[in-house]
């Protein structure tokens, strides 16, 4: 069979703290790469560890314990992915992690943020620059220290966490009916590719399959978003650079795009249409109809625009060579999805792990080589493409009107479950642990943006402060994704 999105764990025996980081060392050496890695405070002093690996033949989960007194080495030296999760980890559950480089706080400093000592250059012409965290926008709060000779920036520091919402321990207070609202608004303009996320896992412990019309549907919410989405930050990084025949032409379609959600399901940005157990909303043949003449519509002014911003020599002069990471770069500290592609790096999820819909229209996987605003610009531009040419396959299918959603029965006890969805950022992570009762005890959720925050920071070196604003919109992260 082949690899699939969703991963069921039942009575999985967890081993001793020194066994399970050897076997995730061992792991991580033959070629697996993190997925997620987490732990959970159990009663009597026990910490609760899972790792979830990717290999070649699909998601494999490692569980382990130890005493919330133990020290368990940390990896982040040998295996520099790991260093978000391990100082996610010391920093929820107090567990020691002896060797780690930077046990830099996440959400949730044990000290006042007043009294954290962020990294330090002296030279004659030094100077740091201080951004943030409330911000002369209407955005989230983060603060950006930049450590700069002259207007060369040598090390961008990124702290995040002013505003830690407990969504986690909030969805264990809400009924399962209302859960999957609070879900969408982990990262609101992720909302389906969360609530996918989200469903996939829940169905996975319920024992419920959806059935393909209902996975095809899902496809088009999550695909319309990728493609609204990824408008968003073109527009922005047009204007960000002046090219303001971009920056129009790319927010006047995605309104185009955004409003398909809209007469699909009610919401924009997708809000209650995807619930445990298939869709809220199907698609009437009438409507299937109507749509791919809109889309049509849509590529040729995509064509058009993309044609003048490729050959535009400010916008080429403006984002070649700039906030580049490489390959090996990506692959060392963990970047996903899209600024992972952008570099290289080949790693899609609707690809490597398919679901229905997707193991029934395969979706073809884009990347660019330079990892550079550029690549990142045009890597957006290829996906929109695929995405339309999807979505116009997808519409195609038969019967997506008639999608019951199936009710969701008693959990399986005892079990662990975990779903994984390719939304536009990149890889969406969500995790359920029952107790022996069945009922819900932990839950995780991921965003790709905890990853990725440092993939800015290394894009910033070598630049100019001034580039800043346009790297910044070309990685296009979450701070209420990081800031659960």
């Amino acid at each position: 069979m082949p690899p699939t999105p969703h991963l069921l764990a039942i009575g999985l025996t967890p081993m001793q703290h020194p066994e399970f980081v050897h076997e995730l060392r061992e792991s991580l050496q033959n070629g697996a790469r993190t997925v997620a890695y987490f732990a959970e405070n159990l009663p009597d002093g026990v910490v609760a560890l899972t790792a979830l690996l990717q290999e070649a033949s699909g998601l494999r989960v490692l569980r382990g314990h130890a005493r919330s007194d133990a020290q368990v080495p940390a990896l982040t030296v040998q295996f520099p992915q790991l260093h978000i999760f391990e100082r996610e980890i010391h920093e929820q559950t107090g567990l020691a992690m002896p060797g780690h480089p930077w046990l830099k706080p996440v959400r949730s400093p044990v000290e006042p943020m007043s009294s954290y000592r962020f990294f330090h250059m002296e030279g004659k012409e030094v100077h740091e620059v201080a951004v943030g965290p409330i911000h002369a926008g209407v955005i989230e709060p983060g603060h950006f220290r930049f450590l700069c000779l002259g207007e060369q920036v040598h090390h961008l520091e990124i702290q995040l966490g002013f505003q830690h919402r407990g969504i986690e321990a909030l969805l264990l207070q809400r009924p399962l009916a209302h859960a999957t609202a609070l879900v969408e608004t982990i990262a609101g303009d992720t909302s389906v590719g969360h609530a996918w996320a989200f469903c996939r896992t829940l169905e996975a412990l319920a024992g419920v399959t959806v059935p393909l019309e209902a996975e095809i549907v899902r496809g088009i919410a999550l695909e319309l978003e990728r493609v609204a989405m990824h408008l968003t930050g073109l527009s922005g990084m047009a204007t960000d650079i002046g090219f303001l025949q971009g920056g129009t032409t790319w927010g006047r379609l995605r309104t185009t795009i955004i409003n398909l959600s809209m007469q699909l399901c009610g919401s924009r940005f997708g809000r209650g249409w995807l619930r445990p157990g298939g869709v809220r909303f199907g698609i009437d043949p009438a409507t299937a109809q109507r749509l791919p003449a809109i889309l049509t519509q849509f590529q040729r002014d995509m064509q058009t625009i993309t044609a003048l911003f490729e050959t535009s020599l400010s916008v080429n002069g403006r984002l070649h060579d700039v906030g580049t990471v490489t390959a090996e770069a990506a692959r060392e500290v963990g970047l996903v999805g899209m600024a992972a592609r952008a570099s290289g790096v080949e790693l899609d999820q609707r690809v490597a792990l398919p679901d229905a819909a997707y193991g029934q229209l395969p979706m073809p996987l884009c990347a660019q080589l330079a990892g550079d605003c550029w690549a990142r610009a045009a890597l957006r531009v290829d996906e929109i493409a695929k995405s339309i040419q999807w979505l116009h396959q997808a519409l195609a299918v038969p019967g997506l009107a008639d999608v019951p959603l199936q009710a969701i029965g008693a959990l399986q006890p005892d079990a662990l479950a975990i779903g994984v969805c390719e939304g536009w950022r990149g890889e969406i992570v969500h995790a359920l642990q029952t107790d022996g009762q069945g009922r819900l005890r932990h839950f995780k959720a991921q965003d790709p943006s905890l990853r990725n925050w440092f993939g800015l920071a290394l894009a910033l070196r070598g630049n100019e402060i001034s580039d800043f604003p346009i790297c910044n919109k070309s990685f296009d992260l979450s701070y209420c994704g990081n800031d659960l």
